[in-house]
Order: structure tokens, then C-alpha cells, then sequence
């Protein structure tokens, strides 16, 4: 079998021994015959292979020897591929199963036909923002879904973009891949912390996840927004010799505007990258649904062709950023801090000392990544978790006195009471203090207005930020939904508490879908946050075959999110059955055929032997399908074409008055008269000369 085109997400085949791989040939689980190797990454291999139950082609993912000899590993490593099995979405690339044999733990996915977004990265880029946010666009659709469903990629690259090629319409489709496995793999590093091992891909790594190998979905908004950066610039942000010190630079240098590397790019296309990319996570989107809805607002105004909003800008800068923490208007390095405080984008303290980078300058197991921008697999790096150092203890002995004699000896029982009493009393103090005096309430403001908010926070001595606006049913936008810390918690006086606005309810208009495609019309309902329900097939006169008619809803009609619309679709002109009029009374047929909304031309009348006056001689069509305002033309009989009987055939010879008639076209019969002489002349004729009767009539002529 020819294998397909496969994407580019590893190394060239040849490149690591895949001839004499023992895998290729194998029946795994009696299920999958493995057919050859399409790639090698850093933890497991992929194989195209054949589901000998379905009678299907599948990529079979096993990982490499080691990875699945622990079996608490491969318990975990099932259990998670279980959950991505069940994470259903367009975007996706699906997980159709799991096992494992012999300890091979392995997973059976969707085999995808195409090519990575690193290819296009590599073409294309620096692209224009646009194009970068639609490829971006449908990846954090994935992620969203993933998210909700609890799941974390933990290894989002260019490398597990696919795009493939749809079957038959040759359309594109992006998907992301290797949902659950990055996960898996993470929480066994972190249930082995003491190897100082970290997981992952280091040019999309999430500090935290240098720091500390934890991970919420904004480890997976941090990798989307360093993927955006990519698109927008085509260089990784941070480049160095060593994975090692790629992360580093994660945790200690924030990801520079795309527009230093590429001018032009509007301010808030900068400030969505930085949001995205904020060193401290509590300063991105809450996870990849909010960077979406971020995306779109952008969108939406590059599509506008909006080359500066302010408000735009503003909203999207990290909080820090935004409260006013920083100055400067993107000139510069914007790495270095100054004498008097923190650089630009110092939004996350630094977490690694001297001590600890040299721990982590070991030797990694893969090589960084190329100048080039060459593919990246995913990283198994040594993590320092050196202890801080401790303390020198501090000396007991008293000093000697100068001449080295004793002491006289003195009463300590006063003085111990009375430090004892003076150290009651500050740890009193400091009871309160530490565990009340500090503390304040956080006061009620949810279903204020914002500003009545924020004075409400300010006048409670706390000081209030805006967390990302959300949609809400019940509260009015611009008015507070939520808080963190809640009403009522006990909050450090000063401290910060996170406000949410409302957005208001969340609803879409019902896009005009009226002359597109079905397909166009799908596509529309999915981006305006509207589901399809079904396809009413319907006649129309107008509108071709397979074009929107309208919906229902309609156009225009304000809906909640995933409201089901369904489509109306033409089927073309209604055909209609023609009969054969011919013989019939051509009034009745032309009221008929008016009936069902055609064209009846009967401009054409003719003399007829056959048919009587009025009847339908003929037809064209003569029958068969026609369309409403087609035109039937009839031919209508004026009945048997009339001849004058001619004068002068009494007292004629016989003979004379037959040849005239029959010239005329009449038939002759010649009788006698009741006064017959044998005299050989016409005493009378019948029909009598005069009268008109139809052509071709017999004439009786009575001799005398």
C-alpha cells in the first residue's frame, strides 16, 4: 500500500534507523499491523498501521523503551488517553484507542493526510496578522473544547498542528495532536520530582512549568500565545545553545512585541501577544476560551482595517502592564530593569538563583533547537530543585572579658521572668497582628456599576483589578459579576481583588445566509457561536440548486450561543408532468396548462380533416417534464377547410359538370332524375350550386 502524505511533525524516517525498526511488521495487540515508521520524537515513535478489525488506516503512537516499564506510568498514561478519547471535536485529532503488550504502551489515532503548521511557518511567515490569527483561530477552538472537558495539552508547538486535506472537496482542516500524552508523561515527572526531570517543549515552555512543572490551561495560552509570535515574525522569541537556556529565558525575559521584528504590526496585536505570553500566569486568559474570545475582538478589527484603537490596546495589555507599573512605549530592549526598579515587562520574579542555573546547565538529553527554525520535539530536561542554603548558626559562647578573669555570678531569675513577660506580650501583638490586625474584609460590590465598584474596593483600602469581562444572563453589562477574593473573605488591607465585568448576555445575530453555499452557511453559523440543526429541502423558481434560501431563525434574529438554526435549501425549479392535449378541446387545456403557471402560445390554427373545430391538432413539448413559465405551443384545428359549390353546373353535359367538380376537389355521383329523358344533362345537383361545403364532399348530380 502507498503510504500517504504525512506531516512533517518528526524526524525523516531514515534518519534514525527506521529499516531495521522490530516494531515494522509487528501485530500489536492482534489488532495493528504495523506497515512503517511515518516519524521518531522525543518520547515515542509513530507508525502507520492497519486496524485488521475495521479494516481501517490508523497512526499507532508508541512509546519509546523506559517511558512505559513503570506500571504506575502506564496506568496513568491510560487513564488519560481515555479522557482525549473522549474530547470529540473538528479540531482535534482523534484518539481511537489504547493499550499496551508486552510493555509497549501505545495509542491508536486519526491518520492525517497533509502537512504541520511549522511548514507553513517556514513559507509564509512573517505573515500578516490576519492570516496568523485564522490559523491561531481554530487551534484554541481545540484547546477551549479541551479545557473544558479539564484536559491539558502541556505540549503545544507548530509541530502538533496538522492541517489536513479533506477527502473529495480538497478543503483544509487544522487539527491538533497528541491531546493527553504530554500530560501524562508531565505528571509522572512530577510525581518523580527528586530526578529533576521537566517535560516538554522549551521554545513554548510556560515558566511555571520550568519552575515548577505545574500546570493550569494558561500553560497552554502561554505555548498558543509563543505560537502567534512565530506566526507574526517567523523566529521563535527566545533562542539560545542549549535547552536549558531557552527555558531560562522563558522564566527570566518576557516575549518581545512582534512589531520590533516586523514594524507595522498595530499596537494591540502586540499587546494580545503580551497578555498571552505574561511571565506571571495570573496575568493571562483564565484558559484558552478567553484568548479566543481575545482573538476575535482582534479580528475583528484588523478586518475593520483599524490601525490603532487605544481602548483596544489597553484592555488587552497584561493588568501590570495596564495599571501603570511600567513605562516606556515599546522602544527599547525592554529587558533590562533600571537603578530604580523593574524592567518593562518584569511582571514575574525571578526563581532561579546562580546556584540553580549551573544545576541546570547539565547536559540535556536532545538538542536544542536550530537556527533554522527546524522542528522541536518534545524535551525530557534535568530540573534543579537545589534547597536555598542554609544560614550559619549563631554563636552561644559570651564574649571573654578583657583581662579573662570570671564573671561574679548574678540572680537570672527576675530578668528571665520579666523577658519572659515582654515575649508573651509581642507574641500577643504580633498574634493579633499577623493573624487580624493585617486583615481586612472584602466588601460586597457584586451588580455595582464598575466605577461605583472599583471606589467601593479603593475606599476599603484594597486595590482592584480588572480580571477578564465574562458574559452573563442575569447581571447587565458593565456591572460586576464576580470577585476574587469572594464578599465577606478575609483580604490583606491593600491587597488586590480581581473584579469581573459582565459582558451582559451572550448573544449572536443570525447571520444572512441567503445565497450561500450549505457549506458556506455552516461555516458562518460556526463562527458567529450558532449551531446547524438541519436541511429543509425546498422548490424554488429563482434560486439554483443547493443555495440557502433562509433560515430559521432569520437573519438578523438575536440568539444565545449554540442556538440549532435551521437551514432552508433550494432544490432547484418543481418540475412539472406534461400531458398530451392532442384531440382535446384546446379552451380546456389552455386553462389547465395556465394552472400550473405556464405559457400557452395558440397563435397557430390550421384546417383539419380529422379534428373538429377547437380541437388540439398538436403540441410541442408533446410531453414529458417542463418548469413553471416554460412555454407549450398548440396547434388548434378551424375544422375541414369549406369550398363553394360553383354555378353554371345545371343544363351542363355530364361530363363537363363531373371535370369541374373533381378539379374543385369534390367526389362525383351521377343519378336520373325522375323526369330522366337520356337526354345527358344535369337537371339539379346536391349540395346546390352556392352553398359551401367542406372540401373533398360528394355531389349528386340528377340527369334529366
Amino acid at each position: 500500500m502507498q503510504p500517504r502524505q504525512q506531516t512533517g511533525r518528526h524526524a525523516p524516517t531514515g534518519a534514525d534507523g527506521a529499516a531495521g525498526d522490530p516494531m515494522i511488521g509487528r501485530l500489536l495487540d492482534r489488532r495493528y499491523r504495523i506497515l512503517g515508521r511515518i516519524a521518531r520524537g522525543g518520547m515515542a515513535s509513530v507508525y502507520e498501521a492497519t486496524d485488521i478489525r475495521l479494516d481501517r488506516t490508523v497512526a499507532v503512537k508508541v512509546m519509546h523503551a523506559g517511558l512505559g516499564d513503570d506500571g504506575e506510568f502506564a496506568d496513568r498514561f491510560v487513564r488519560e488517553a481515555r479522557a482525549a478519547a473522549r474530547l470529540s471535536h473538528p479540531n482535534v485529532v482523534a484518539v481511537y484507542d489504547q493499550g499496551e503488550e508486552d510493555g509497549t504502551v501505545y495509542l491508536a489515532m486519526e491518520l492525517v493526510s497533509g502537512h504541520t503548521l511549522r511548514d507553513v511557518i517556514r513559507k509564509e511567515s512573517p505573515m500578516a496578522p490576519a492570516k496568523a490569527l485564522a490559523l491561531l483561530d481554530p487551534v484554541l477552538s481545540a484547546l477551549a473544547a479541551a479545557h473544558r472537558a479539564g484536559l491539558i495539552h502541556r505540549d503545544v508547538k507548530p509541530e502538533n498542528v496538522l492541517i489536513a486535506t479533506e477527502p473529495g472537496t480538497g478543503a483544509s482542516r487544522i487539527k491538533v495532536a497528541d491531546f493527553g500524552l504530554a500530560k501524562a508523561v508531565s505528571a509522572d515527572t512530577q510525581h518523580t520530582a527528586t530526578s529533576g526531570v521537566l517535560i516538554g517543549t522549551v521554545s513554548y515552555l510556560a515558566p511555571e512549568l520550568v519552575v515548577d512543572g505545574r500546570a493550569d490551561p494558561r500553560a497552554d495560552v502561554y505555548a498558543a500565545g509563543v505560537v502567534l509570535y512565530e506566526l507574526l515574525t517567523g523566529n521563535k522569541p527566545h533562542e539560545g545553545e542549549s535547552p536549558i537556556q531557552v527555558a531560562y529565558k522563558h522564566v527570566h525575559e518576557d516575549v518581545p512585541p512582534p512589531s520590533r521584528s516586523v514594524p507595522g504590526i498595530p499596537a494591540y496585536v502586540d499587546a494580545l501577544v503580551a497578555r498571552a505570553t505574561a511571565r506571571q500566569r495570573e496575568l493571562r486568559p483564565a484558559d484558552a476560551r478567553v484568548l479566543l474570545h481575545q482573538v476575535h475582538r482582534v479580528s475583528h478589527a484588523l478586518a475593520d482595517g483599524v490601525r490603532d484603537d487605544p481602548e483596544l490596546t489597553a484592555d488587552l495589555a497584561p493588568l501590570l502592564l495596564r495599571a501603570g507599573d511600567v513605562e516606556g512605549d515599546g522602544e527599547g530592549d525592554g529587558e533590562a530593569g533600571t537603578a530604580d526598579g523593574p524592567g518593562r515587562h518584569d511582571t514575574a520574579p525571578d526563581p532561579f538563583d546562580d546556584a540553580e542555573l549551573a544545576g541546570l546547565l547539565a547536559p540535556a538529553r536532545p538538542s536544542a533547537p536550530g537556527p533554522d527554525g527546524g522542528e522541536e520535539r518534545t524535551s525530557l530536561i534535568p530540573r534543579s530543585h537545589a534547597a536555598p542554603p542554609a544560614l550559619p548558626a549563631a554563636s552561644t559562647r559570651p564574649p571573654s572579658t578583657a583581662g579573662g578573669g570570671r564573671r561574679p555570678r548574678r540572680r537570672r531569675g527576675p530578668l528571665l521572668l520579666a523577658l519572659l513577660l515582654v515575649l508573651a506580650v509581642a507574641a500577643g501583638a504580633g498574634a493579633w497582628w499577623f493573624g487580624w490586625a493585617r486583615y481586612t474584609s472584602t466588601p460586597g460590590v457584586i451588580g455595582l456599576t464598575r466605577p461605583a465598584a472599583l471606589d467601593r474596593l479603593r475606599a476599603a483600602g484594597l486595590d482592584p483589578r480588572l480580571d477578564d469581562p465574562a458574559y452573563s444572563e442575569t447581571v447587565p453589562a458593565g456591572h460586576v459579576i464576580d470577585t476574587d477574593p469572594n464578599a465577606g473573605s478575609r483580604v490583606l488591607d491593600g491587597g488586590t481583588v480581581s473584579v469581573v465585568i459582565s459582558l451582559g448576555k451572550e448573544r449572536y445575530d443570525v447571520p444572512k445566509l441567503k445565497g450561500q453555499t450549505l457549506d458556506q452557511a455552516k461555516a458562518a453559523l460556526e463562527a458567529t457561536h450558532l449551531s446547524f440543526a438541519r436541511e429543509v429541502d425546498r422548490f424554488s423558481e429563482t434560486v439554483p440548486e443547493g443555495i440557502v434560501l433562509g433560515s430559521s431563525p432569520k437573519a438578523g434574529t438575536t440568539e444565545r450561543p449554540g442556538t440549532a438554526v435551521t437551514l432552508f435549501v433550494s432544490k432547484g425549479r418543481k418540475p412539472i408532468h406534461l400531458r398530451d392535449w392532442t384531440g382535446k378541446d384546446a379552451d380546456k387545456a389552455q386553462a389547465a396548462l395556465e394552472g400550473k403557471g405556464l405559457v400557452v402560445d395558440r397563435s397557430s390554427e390550421e384546417y383539419s380533416d380529422s379534428y373538429d373545430r377547437g380541437e388540439v391538432i398538436s403540441q410541442e413539448p408533446p410531453g414529458g417534464t417542463v418548469y413553471r413559465g416554460d412555454t407549450v405551443r398548440l396547434v388548434v384545428s378551424k375544422g375541414p377547410e369549406l369550398v363553394r359549390v360553383p354555378d353554371g353546373i345545371r343544363a351542363s353535359g355530364v361530363d363537363a359538370a363531373t371535370a369541374e367538380l373533381e378539379a374543385l376537389g369534390f367526389k362525383v355521383v351521377v343519378d336520373n332524375s325522375a323526369e330522366y329523358l337520356g337526354l345527358g344533362y344535369v337537371l339539379k345537383l346536391s349540395p346546390g350550386s352556392g352553398e359551401m361545403v367542406p372540401k373533398g364532399s360528394t355531389i349528386t348530380l340528377y340527369l334529366i
